[in-house]
């Protein structure tokens, strides 16, 4: 095959698989058109079957890891912790809608980076939607917060994002050198988004809710909440060791599932769709489809527009890249196309690349997966989010919000070391 025409056919043939898993026609799951996509760049040698082989074993452990936490979220939500965390957020506000966002912020962010992102719009979103209207307040402010923090909110750990799973791998770093050099990009990062969604947002929240009725808490799943816990410690103590952190998210899934099958909570065949199968194979397939639309130009033709080094100017033309690709053509591409062109220059590079594909999305909806999940969510729930209010709030924050955390990561890098 000639290069031009493999160039031609993985484009192509990406952008199909891209248009697929934003629109779903007739409802399909991404997989169904990047499966065939894959096998299609592997047969007309796009890309050798050896190189699919290696990207295929390159993706498994993050595959395996993302299937894990997506388990054990499901499995908290079972146990009942995110009702919890909609009781507490509806008691603790005390009838404000300002109060209410504090806390939707506070959940939110901890949430997307202990269980992930998928956690905070799937499991968390629903939840603020009821919370909201418990309290009679308008809920668009505290909707934004969840798909906004959805993506800001999951810098902190790499089991926060399945793209920080992909530079985890890549950077060299432990799991908690990673969590240190990100914790004040991702403060930084939250506090402006807050600063902003609460002026954006100033109608809404001072428009007042009528005195909140008592709220009833449910009792507090405590089995969840230290499982969740332990499973945390135990990244930080397999990292230490020298093994894949992805089994201590296995540990956290067993003894959850463990536990929810003895009560009858839950089925094995519940558990093994919680993982997300189909997905997983999208996820698969599209790392095939990218590397060889990496393999045949991509790479060269971005190589020379990728900043060297980690100078704040460079860091902060990494991060601008990375950013305006994930608006192009999603973020996880983008930091499947970016990742080798990054590594080459340090761990530093490889964050800031991170920072540019997860605060970045907030921009457009076909940003992320995650967006594109929460507007489905929300036209659920009968709430009209407009392409205009959201692409004017994400000017307003991803600018103000990428800068910042950069700074924050380029100072992090000084004190922490990368």
């Amino acid at each position: 095959m000639s290069t031009s025409f493999a160039e031609a056919l993985s484009v192509g043939l990406l952008v199909l698989v891209l248009v697929c898993a934003v629109v779903r026609p007739w409802g399909w799951p991404e997989a169904v058109v990047a499966v065939p996509a894959a096998g299609l760049v592997v047969v007309t040698g796009a890309i050798s079957p050896t190189d699919a082989w290696a990207e295929a074993e390159r993706l498994g452990p993050v595959i395996g890891f993302l299937a894990a936490v997506l388990v054990l979220a499901q499995l908290c939500d079972d146990e009942g912790l995110f009702r919890a965390c909609g009781a507490w957020m509806a008691r603790t506000s005390a009838g404000s809608p300002r109060r209410l966002l504090v806390q939707v912020f506070v959940v939110a962010s901890a949430i997307t980076a202990v269980l992930s992102l998928d956690a905070t719009v799937v499991l968390l979103t629903p939840v603020v939607f009821v919370t909201a209207a418990r309290l009679g307040a308008r809920p668009k402010p505290h909707v934004y917060a969840c798909t906004h923090l959805s993506n800001t909110a999951s810098l902190l750990l790499p089991v926060s994002n399945l793209t920080n799973l992909l530079a985890f791998a890549a950077s060299g770093l432990s799991f908690t050198r990673f969590a240190a050099l990100m914790a004040l990009p991702w403060l930084a990062a939250i506090v402006v988004e807050y600063v902003v969604l609460r002026r954006f947002f100033a109608a809404d929240l001072d428009a007042g809710a009528p005195p909140a009725a008592e709220v009833t808490a449910p009792e507090m799943p405590l089995f969840a909440l230290v499982t969740v816990a332990c499973t945390l410690a135990g990244f930080v103590l397999t990292s230490i060791i020298g093994v894949d952190p992805a089994w201590a998210a296995l540990a956290g899934a067993f003894a959850l599932a463990a536990r929810a099958l003895a009560r009858r909570r839950t089925t094995p065949v519940a558990i093994v769709r919680s993982a997300a199968v189909p997905f997983l194979a999208f996820v698969l397939a599209l790392g095939v489809v990218v590397r060889a639309v990496v393999d045949n130009g991509l790479s060269a033709a971005l190589g020379d527009l990728v900043p060297h080094g980690t100078s704040l100017p460079a860091l902060l033309g990494t991060a601008a890249l990375a950013a305006v690709l994930a608006n192009v053509i999603n973020n996880l591409p983008a930091v499947l196309v970016l990742l080798p062109l990054a590594v080459p220059s340090g761990a530093g590079a490889v964050l800031a690349v991170l920072l540019g594909v997860n605060i970045g999305p907030n921009l457009t909806y076909a940003g992320s997966l995650a967006t594109l999940l929460w507007r489905r969510i929300v036209r659920e729930h009968d709430t009209d989010i407009g392409l205009g209010e959201f692409t004017l709030l994400g000017l307003l924050v991803v600018p103000a919000a990428l800068a910042v955390a950069v700074v924050a990561l380029w100072g992090s890098l000084r004190i922490v070391g990368g």
